[in-house]
């Protein structure tokens, strides 16, 4: 080896500039094993931090708690890139230089009845037709799609984009009203509920406040879905904070943490569980203690009307179902099932279903007029229970109980007697009837998947969309393209024929309208 080569300021420099030849120059100098085996582990840590903060390598966990996703844009980056991104939103509209380029959401005014941009053509053109999509997982949470037919037979290069555009971070789905789609994001320090036009992604209005929810293994930012109702958007972030905005300009209504005021403690994974409209009411679930996990308000003034029960709460939405003949609020906590009498908050019947972690984030399935399918992951499973009517009370018994379809935090569709869902990131078919598995297969991660004219449109953890027949035969994948970039946990919704999935990283629209 030529003496300059072994020149401790000669190795220092390749260490950092081009660590590969470090270590080789490291190994081929006459030292000691042990100095070389420390040196290599000094060269381990030189790549990692130049991967982290001169390249901007993140590293996450996939759903099921140990498998690492890396990605190579850190969040400063990426704020900067969506801050652009809305900045040009502001400005004048240009005629997109390629094909590649109208692709992206059009860049207009940002004025709450600005109309549609120039350039967008009839395909994209969205009719004004009533909301439909104005929950999280559609108008009765069950995740079906019926406002009309999709397409079942897709382009080889995938549906047809619509538009697509950074997001802020988070977990946040879709809901729709008035032309508008509505999420919530974490936007640097702040949590911001922004409503974009269904037509452009163009973003219309946003309401921000300081917030920020961080957690190592899910990441950052807001989980729970805004819900639509009244010309009025109901948010609830990930650290208690309920807000009521005006649906067409953001204006706030009246807003309060619902944590604070119930002197409730917050989930390890944050606030998930979207307001629920029930009247006169928006019922929401602090999980306080003292009789106040439970709560409902005045969705005009905000004022309280009712408080129920003690229990922690869990990661599922409220529902507002019918059971037994009785109109009831069907919600889960951390350790078991209830009904609830909307008026009242008074419990009408509960059911025990306690998971490891306590983590019960799937949503309930109404199958009948008498029984519902409620599931869990970690180990835990899905059950069919019954509601019956006594006379003098309701009761809730197991009608079957099996550990063949486990939702850890995505949730399952019915069809024609036929449960579809995730068991842990594994797609798999049950016989609602008796909990029989019919089929298991595709590995799709711990995605999200909708039910629309008869076929699952699956959003994986990757981030591709993947059509799938409801078929209880076997498993049939009819098509599959890669839609965004990024970990993907948020549900997709389907507006007027109008797809729209997100991450923490992107938002796109595809027409997925018959």
């Amino acid at each position: 080896m030529p003496t300059w080569l072994r020149s401790p300021v000669v190795l220092l420099a390749a260490c950092i500039l081009l660590p590969p030849l470090g270590l080789v120059l490291l190994w081929m100098r006459p030292v000691a094993i042990l100095k070389k085996l420390l040196g290599t582990g000094a060269i381990g840590v030189i790549v990692l931090a130049e991967l982290v903060f001169v390249f901007g390598m993140r590293m996450e966990r996939k759903g099921d708690g140990l498998t690492p996703m890396l990605s190579f844009e850190g969040k400063e980056k990426h704020f900067e890139e969506l801050e652009r991104n809305r900045s040009a939103q502001t400005g004048q509209v240009k005629e997109p230089a390629n094909e590649k380029a109208s692709a992206i959401a059009s860049p207009v005014a940002a004025k709450p009845e600005a109309p549609a941009s120039a350039d967008a053509s009839p395909a994209t053109m969205v009719t004004a037709v009533p909301a439909v999509w104005t929950s999280f997982r559609g108008p009765d949470l069950d995740g079906v799609y019926r406002q009309g037919e999709i397409l079942t037979k897709w382009p080889e290069k995938g549906l047809p984009l619509v538009w697509k555009q950074p997001i802020g971070l988070g977990y946040s789905s879709f809901v729709a009203g008035e032309g508008r789609a509505y999420t919530i994001e974490q936007r640097r320090d702040k949590e911001v509920v922004a409503a974009y036009d269904l037509q452009t992604g163009k973003e219309l209005w946003t309401h921000a406040y300081a917030a920020f929810f961080q957690e190592s293994m899910g990441g950052d930012g807001p989980r729970a879905t805004p819900t639509y109702h009244g010309g009025y958007v109901f948010s609830l972030g990930a650290t208690g904070q309920l807000c009521v905005l005006n649906a067409k300009t953001g204006e706030v209504r009246w807003a309060r943490n619902i944590l604070d005021e119930n002197q409730a403690s917050n989930l390890p994974w944050g606030m998930s569980a979207s307001p629920l409209i029930v009247d006169d009411k928006v019922v929401v679930q602090p999980g306080g203690n003292h009789g106040n996990s439970v709560a409902a308000y005045n969705k005009h003034t905000g004022e309280a009307i009712w408080k129920s029960l003690d229990d922690t709460q869990a990661y599922t939405s409220p529902m507002l179902v019918t059971l037994a003949g009785r109109r009831q609020i069907l919600t889960v906590t951390k350790t078991r099932v209830v009904g609830l009498d909307p008026e009242s908050g008074r419990l009408l019947w509960d059911y025990p279903w306690e998971t490891e972690y306590g983590v019960n984030s799937a949503q309930p399935i109404v199958v009948d007029p008498h029984r519902f399918l409620i599931s869990a992951g970690y180990g835990h499973g899905t059950a069919l229970v019954e509601v019956t009517d006594s006379g003098d009370s309701l009761r809730a018994k197991k009608v079957w109980e099996s550990k063949r379809m486990k939702n850890r935090f995505n949730s399952s569709v019915v069809y024609k007697g036929y449960m579809y869902g995730l068991d842990e990131g594994i797609l798999s078919c049950l016989r609602v009837s008796d909990g029989a598995q019919m089929w298991k297969g595709g590995r799709y991660g711990y995605g999200q998947l909708l039910l629309a004219s008869g076929h699952l449109v699956v959003l994986s953890e990757e981030g591709d969309l993947v059509l799938v027949e409801a078929n209880p035969e076997k498993l049939v994948e009819v098509a599959k393209f890669p839609a965004i970039e990024g970990k993907t946990w948020n549900v997709p919704a389907i507006e007027n024929g109008l797809l729209l999935v997100r991450n923490g990283n992107q938002m796109a629209c595809f027409r997925i309208g018959a």
